[in-house]
């Protein structure tokens, strides 16, 4: 069967095993799901993380190819192990028993399939799909009754953006129309008596160096499509150059946010009339916060 998961409608058949030969399409993967890490994960947000810490599955490939990525060993490098649906479903468990708040799916998109099979079973605890925002409606509604909290991204408001490190023309058109069928599909968010999110959208959006307008545009579209009480909105100061980016390629990304862009971002935020989110503090942005991308857990 030809795959058209995503915006990419790469309409190409993706072999079932990385040992079948050349993957075809932009996230280069085949059918199985690929895992390069499970296991908890302190540094979500804190509605996400809690005290026990979010039982993150992290998968391999991506349909995004972004420059900066900080996951790019696993989202370019493809780094991890071809896991069937039943040690799927057995890691889900593993980390329920660890005591995991949620079990956090990064980046499932591409492998809907094989993580639709593994929730047939369903978790003793919410589900959360973790993703790049660039996901189709028809995609996202397979998951309904599966997926509690949707975590996506909300990277570019211009699209020029986009072109140029995601390599996609339609960014935000694509990704606005997915987070409208997230919400359709859970609602209001809900937080229980100890802080963690049981229900709900939170919308995530990574400053970059020299686009504070950028993200001025979008806070000002999330404040103007939501009223409180209906999704959370994370502003991300974490960026790192990371991936491809360096002195020669992509220079003007090679830097941190700057204090001043930082505090434009987080006035604009707090004069939005956002009021249920979260923001970074600078030492977010530390290379400490990445994962160790070795099998743990897989």
């Amino acid at each position: 069967m030809k795959c058209n998961l995503c915006p990419r409608f790469c309409n190409v058949c993706r072999p079932v095993s990385t040992g079948d030969g050349t993957m075809p399409g932009v996230c280069r993967s085949p059918q199985t799901a690929v895992v390069a890490r499970a296991g908890l994960h302190f540094w979500e947000e804190p509605v996400i993380s809690g005290t026990r810490g979010s039982g993150t599955v992290f998968f391999a490939g991506c349909n995004l190819h972004c420059v900066y990525c900080q996951n790019h060993e696993i989202s370019m490098g493809h780094q991890g192990k071809e896991v069937p649906v039943q040690r799927l479903q057995q890691i889900y468990r593993e980390l329920t028993a660890q005591g995991a708040h949620n079990i956090n799916l990064v980046t499932p998109t591409h492998f809907t399939d094989a993580v639709l099979a593994s929730l047939e079973e369903p978790p003793e605890i919410p589900v959360v799909y973790n993703t790049n925002g660039y996901d189709l409606p028809e995609t996202l509604e397979r998951y309904r009754g599966k997926v509690d909290i949707f975590l996506p991204d909300l990277k570019y408001a211009d699209n020029s953006l986009g072109r140029r490190y995601s390599g996609v023309n339609d960014y935000f058109e694509r990704t606005a129309a997915a987070i409208d069928a997230m919400y359709e599909q859970v609602g209001d968010f809900r937080i229980s008596a100890d802080g963690i999110m049981e229900r709900g959208v939170i919308i995530r959006h990574l400053i970059l160096p020299g686009q504070v307008e950028n993200t001025l545009r979008i806070i000002r579209y999330v404040a103007e499509k939501f009223r409180p009480g209906q999704v959370m909105f994370s502003l991300m100061r974490q960026y790192l150059p990371c991936g491809k980016v360096s002195a020669e390629n992509y220079p003007e990304l090679n830097r941190l946010v700057s204090n001043e862009e930082y505090a434009r971002c987080e006035a604009a935020l707090f004069d939005s009339g956002i009021e249920d989110g979260f923001v970074q503090d600078a030492e977010s942005a530390g290379k400490e916060f990445i994962p160790a991308f070795d099998g743990t857990g897989v």
